[in-house]
Protein backbone atom coordinates (compact mmCIF):
# COMPACT_ATOMS: atom_id res chain seq x y z
CA UNK A 1 0.00 0.00 0.00
CA UNK A 2 3.10 2.26 -0.50
CA UNK A 3 1.41 3.72 -3.57
CA UNK A 4 -1.89 5.57 -1.28
CA UNK A 5 -1.13 8.72 -2.87
CA UNK A 6 -4.70 10.39 -1.81
CA UNK A 7 -7.17 9.64 0.86
CA UNK A 8 -11.11 10.49 0.93
CA UNK A 9 -12.81 10.19 4.15
CA UNK A 10 -16.75 10.60 5.53
CA UNK A 11 -17.07 12.21 8.66
CA UNK A 12 -20.18 11.14 10.64
CA UNK A 13 -19.06 8.09 12.40
CA UNK A 14 -16.23 7.85 10.54
CA UNK A 15 -13.59 10.50 11.67
CA UNK A 16 -16.23 11.82 14.53
CA UNK A 17 -17.13 9.50 17.29
CA UNK A 18 -20.28 8.58 19.13
CA UNK A 19 -19.60 12.08 20.95
CA UNK A 20 -19.11 14.01 17.84
CA UNK A 21 -15.80 14.41 18.72
CA UNK A 22 -12.88 14.28 16.17
CA UNK A 23 -10.49 10.66 16.28
CA UNK A 24 -8.11 12.06 19.21
CA UNK A 25 -4.85 10.75 17.37
CA UNK A 26 -5.91 12.15 13.46
CA UNK A 27 -4.44 15.62 14.51
CA UNK A 28 -1.12 14.29 14.78
CA UNK A 29 -1.02 11.96 11.69
CA UNK A 30 -2.26 14.30 9.61
CA UNK A 31 1.20 16.52 10.41
CA UNK A 32 2.86 13.29 9.02
CA UNK A 33 0.71 12.65 6.12
CA UNK A 34 1.28 16.72 5.33
CA UNK A 35 5.07 15.62 5.24
CA UNK A 36 4.39 12.64 2.55
CA UNK A 37 2.12 15.43 0.27
CA UNK A 38 -0.31 13.34 1.14
CA UNK A 39 -4.26 14.75 1.22
CA UNK A 40 -7.00 13.70 3.48
CA UNK A 41 -10.33 14.78 1.46
CA UNK A 42 -13.43 14.92 3.46
CA UNK A 43 -16.59 13.59 1.84
CA UNK A 44 -19.68 13.77 3.40
CA UNK A 45 -23.87 14.73 3.56
CA UNK A 46 -22.92 17.59 5.33
CA UNK A 47 -23.15 21.26 3.66
CA UNK A 48 -19.78 22.86 3.87
CA UNK A 49 -20.35 25.19 6.59
CA UNK A 50 -21.37 21.34 8.73
CA UNK A 51 -17.50 20.56 7.48
CA UNK A 52 -15.62 23.62 8.09
CA UNK A 53 -15.43 23.26 11.56
CA UNK A 54 -13.96 19.84 11.44
CA UNK A 55 -12.02 20.85 8.43
CA UNK A 56 -9.83 23.38 10.40
CA UNK A 57 -9.21 21.21 13.65
CA UNK A 58 -7.58 19.05 11.26
CA UNK A 59 -5.41 21.32 9.45
CA UNK A 60 -7.26 21.28 5.80
CA UNK A 61 -6.99 24.51 5.21
CA UNK A 62 -5.97 24.41 1.42
CA UNK A 63 -7.86 20.78 0.68
CA UNK A 64 -11.09 20.81 -0.99
CA UNK A 65 -14.56 19.46 0.27
CA UNK A 66 -16.63 16.79 -0.96
CA UNK A 67 -20.39 18.46 0.62
CA UNK A 68 -23.82 16.76 0.42
CA UNK A 69 -22.23 13.51 -0.91
CA UNK A 70 -20.38 15.17 -3.72
CA UNK A 71 -23.11 17.18 -4.89
CA UNK A 72 -20.54 19.91 -4.57
CA UNK A 73 -17.02 19.93 -4.58
CA UNK A 74 -14.64 22.66 -3.85
CA UNK A 75 -12.84 25.29 -1.90
CA UNK A 76 -14.83 27.14 1.12
CA UNK A 77 -14.41 29.36 3.95
CA UNK A 78 -16.83 30.15 5.95
CA UNK A 79 -20.34 31.64 3.96
CA UNK A 80 -17.80 32.01 0.54
CA UNK A 81 -16.97 29.50 -2.23
CA UNK A 82 -13.55 30.22 -3.66
CA UNK A 83 -13.45 27.86 -6.34
CA UNK A 84 -16.09 24.76 -7.94
CA UNK A 85 -14.51 21.75 -9.14
CA UNK A 86 -17.74 19.86 -9.95
CA UNK A 87 -21.59 20.69 -9.05
CA UNK A 88 -25.01 18.68 -9.86
CA UNK A 89 -28.52 20.45 -8.15
CA UNK A 90 -31.43 18.53 -8.05
CA UNK A 91 -33.97 18.66 -11.05
CA UNK A 92 -36.11 21.81 -10.57
CA UNK A 93 -38.72 19.96 -12.03
CA UNK A 94 -38.64 17.50 -9.58
CA UNK A 95 -37.69 19.65 -6.97
CA UNK A 96 -40.93 20.97 -6.83
CA UNK A 97 -42.92 17.61 -7.26
CA UNK A 98 -40.73 16.88 -3.93
CA UNK A 99 -41.83 19.90 -2.40
CA UNK A 100 -45.39 19.60 -2.97
CA UNK A 101 -45.87 15.56 -1.83
CA UNK A 102 -44.28 16.71 1.03
CA UNK A 103 -46.63 20.04 1.67
CA UNK A 104 -49.62 18.10 1.04
CA UNK A 105 -49.40 14.46 2.56
CA UNK A 106 -46.29 15.39 5.19
CA UNK A 107 -46.76 18.36 6.87
CA UNK A 108 -45.27 17.07 10.29
CA UNK A 109 -41.93 16.17 8.13
CA UNK A 110 -39.40 18.82 8.64
CA UNK A 111 -37.62 20.18 5.24
CA UNK A 112 -34.12 21.34 5.12
CA UNK A 113 -33.10 22.58 1.39
CA UNK A 114 -29.58 23.03 0.79
CA UNK A 115 -28.04 25.20 -1.56
CA UNK A 116 -24.12 26.22 -2.05
CA UNK A 117 -23.27 27.16 0.89
CA UNK A 118 -26.95 27.93 2.38
CA UNK A 119 -28.82 25.66 4.78
CA UNK A 120 -32.56 26.49 4.01
CA UNK A 121 -35.70 25.75 6.26
CA UNK A 122 -39.25 27.11 5.76
CA UNK A 123 -39.68 26.97 9.64
CA UNK A 124 -38.17 25.66 12.45
CA UNK A 125 -39.36 22.77 14.54
CA UNK A 126 -37.66 20.42 16.88
CA UNK A 127 -35.62 18.34 13.97
CA UNK A 128 -33.93 21.38 12.77
CA UNK A 129 -32.60 22.61 16.78
CA UNK A 130 -31.51 19.25 16.98
CA UNK A 131 -29.72 19.26 13.50
CA UNK A 132 -28.08 22.82 14.37
CA UNK A 133 -26.54 21.54 17.70
CA UNK A 134 -25.20 18.58 15.69
CA UNK A 135 -23.84 20.83 12.48
CA UNK A 136 -23.16 24.07 14.95
CA UNK A 137 -25.23 26.23 12.87
CA UNK A 138 -28.51 27.61 12.03
CA UNK A 139 -30.54 27.83 9.42
CA UNK A 140 -32.10 30.36 7.52
CA UNK A 141 -35.93 30.86 7.32
CA UNK A 142 -36.93 31.89 3.65
CA UNK A 143 -39.73 30.46 0.97
CA UNK A 144 -38.57 27.95 -1.03
CA UNK A 145 -40.00 29.16 -4.14
CA UNK A 146 -37.66 29.83 -7.17
CA UNK A 147 -34.36 28.10 -4.86
CA UNK A 148 -31.92 25.97 -6.79
CA UNK A 149 -30.72 22.61 -4.15
CA UNK A 150 -27.69 20.39 -4.07
CA UNK A 151 -29.99 18.65 -1.60
CA UNK A 152 -32.50 18.16 0.33
CA UNK A 153 -32.94 16.53 4.00
CA UNK A 154 -35.74 15.71 5.44
CA UNK A 155 -36.40 14.71 8.94
CA UNK A 156 -39.23 12.98 11.01
CA UNK A 157 -40.85 10.34 13.06
CA UNK A 158 -39.08 6.46 11.68
CA UNK A 159 -42.96 5.65 10.42
CA UNK A 160 -43.38 9.10 8.81
CA UNK A 161 -39.91 8.69 6.59
CA UNK A 162 -41.03 5.33 6.22
CA UNK A 163 -44.04 6.47 4.92
CA UNK A 164 -42.86 9.09 2.87
CA UNK A 165 -39.82 7.11 0.88
CA UNK A 166 -42.39 4.23 -0.04
CA UNK A 167 -45.11 7.88 -1.80
CA UNK A 168 -41.92 8.98 -3.42
CA UNK A 169 -40.67 5.62 -4.89
CA UNK A 170 -44.52 5.26 -6.33
CA UNK A 171 -43.81 8.36 -7.70
CA UNK A 172 -41.63 8.11 -11.15
CA UNK A 173 -38.84 10.23 -10.21
CA UNK A 174 -35.96 9.69 -13.67
CA UNK A 175 -33.21 12.20 -12.34
CA UNK A 176 -33.40 12.12 -8.30
CA UNK A 177 -31.67 9.41 -5.88
CA UNK A 178 -33.75 8.87 -2.16
CA UNK A 179 -31.74 6.84 0.54
CA UNK A 180 -32.05 7.08 4.50
CA UNK A 181 -28.77 8.17 5.96
CA UNK A 182 -30.14 7.40 9.56
CA UNK A 183 -33.60 5.82 10.46
CA UNK A 184 -35.48 9.11 10.03
CA UNK A 185 -32.77 11.10 7.85
CA UNK A 186 -33.96 11.15 4.34
CA UNK A 187 -31.65 12.85 1.85
CA UNK A 188 -32.42 13.70 -1.30
CA UNK A 189 -30.17 14.24 -4.13
CA UNK A 190 -29.44 13.92 -8.09
CA UNK A 191 -29.16 10.60 -9.24
CA UNK A 192 -25.95 11.92 -10.91
CA UNK A 193 -24.56 12.10 -7.06
CA UNK A 194 -22.63 9.86 -4.81
CA UNK A 195 -19.46 9.39 -2.79
CA UNK A 196 -17.93 7.47 -6.13
CA UNK A 197 -18.53 10.42 -7.51
CA UNK A 198 -17.22 12.12 -5.50
CA UNK A 199 -13.88 10.29 -5.48
CA UNK A 200 -13.49 10.02 -9.12
CA UNK A 201 -13.83 13.94 -9.33
CA UNK A 202 -11.22 14.57 -6.13
CA UNK A 203 -8.96 11.68 -8.42
CA UNK A 204 -9.15 13.09 -11.43
CA UNK A 205 -8.58 16.63 -10.42
CA UNK A 206 -5.80 15.71 -8.00
CA UNK A 207 -4.64 13.82 -11.28
CA UNK A 208 -4.46 10.55 -8.95
CA UNK A 209 -4.92 7.02 -9.99
CA UNK A 210 -8.43 5.25 -8.34
CA UNK A 211 -5.64 2.13 -7.31
CA UNK A 212 -3.66 5.00 -5.50
CA UNK A 213 -6.75 5.65 -3.31
CA UNK A 214 -8.25 4.67 0.13
CA UNK A 215 -11.70 5.72 1.26
CA UNK A 216 -12.66 5.38 4.79
CA UNK A 217 -16.35 4.98 5.72
CA UNK A 218 -18.70 3.12 7.68
CA UNK A 219 -22.51 3.14 5.97
CA UNK A 220 -24.37 2.47 2.90
CA UNK A 221 -24.05 5.27 0.95
CA UNK A 222 -20.06 5.00 1.64
CA UNK A 223 -20.21 1.06 0.11
CA UNK A 224 -19.81 2.75 -3.98
CA UNK A 225 -16.81 4.52 -2.85
CA UNK A 226 -15.43 1.78 -1.05
CA UNK A 227 -15.61 0.10 -3.91
CA UNK A 228 -14.21 1.84 -6.64
CA UNK A 229 -11.21 2.95 -4.19
CA UNK A 230 -7.89 1.21 -3.96
CA UNK A 231 -8.09 0.26 -0.92
CA UNK A 232 -11.56 0.83 1.15
CA UNK A 233 -12.03 0.74 4.67
CA UNK A 234 -14.91 -0.16 6.11
CA UNK A 235 -15.08 1.02 10.00
CA UNK A 236 -15.10 -1.30 12.73
CA UNK A 237 -18.67 0.35 13.54
CA UNK A 238 -20.25 0.07 10.41
CA UNK A 239 -22.99 -2.49 9.84
CA UNK A 240 -22.32 -5.82 8.26
CA UNK A 241 -23.01 -5.76 4.81
CA UNK A 242 -20.55 -2.86 4.47
CA UNK A 243 -17.72 -4.99 6.28
CA UNK A 244 -18.32 -7.39 3.45
CA UNK A 245 -17.58 -5.04 0.42
CA UNK A 246 -14.11 -3.27 2.31
CA UNK A 247 -10.67 -4.52 1.68
CA UNK A 248 -9.64 -3.83 5.57
CA UNK A 249 -12.21 -3.61 8.11
CA UNK A 250 -10.40 -1.04 11.26
CA UNK A 251 -11.42 0.01 14.70
CA UNK A 252 -14.90 1.52 15.41
CA UNK A 253 -14.97 5.23 15.17
CA UNK A 254 -15.07 5.83 19.05
CA UNK A 255 -11.10 3.64 19.12
CA UNK A 256 -9.63 5.90 16.63
CA UNK A 257 -10.45 3.81 13.65
CA UNK A 258 -9.36 6.35 11.13
CA UNK A 259 -6.41 6.86 12.45
CA UNK A 260 -5.73 3.25 12.69
CA UNK A 261 -6.02 2.39 8.90
CA UNK A 262 -4.31 5.48 8.32
CA UNK A 263 -1.00 4.01 10.12
CA UNK A 264 -1.15 0.89 9.17
CA UNK A 265 -1.04 1.71 5.48
CA UNK A 266 0.80 4.45 5.39
CA UNK A 267 3.21 4.19 8.62
CA UNK A 268 3.98 0.86 9.58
Amino acid sequence: MENIKLIISDIDGTILDSNHQIDSQLPEIMKKMKNKDIPLVLASARSPIGMLEIADKLGLYHTPLACYNGALIGYFDKNKIFRIISEETISKVELRKILKILSENFPQISVNLYSKTLWLVEEENKWTKIEAEIVGTNPQITNFEGKSAHKLLVIGENEDIYQLLKKLKRSQFNEVDFYLSKDNYLEITSNKVSKEHALKEIAKYYGVPLFSTMAIGDNFNDVPMLESAGLGVAMGNSPQEVKNIADYISQSNDHSGVSSAVKKFLFN
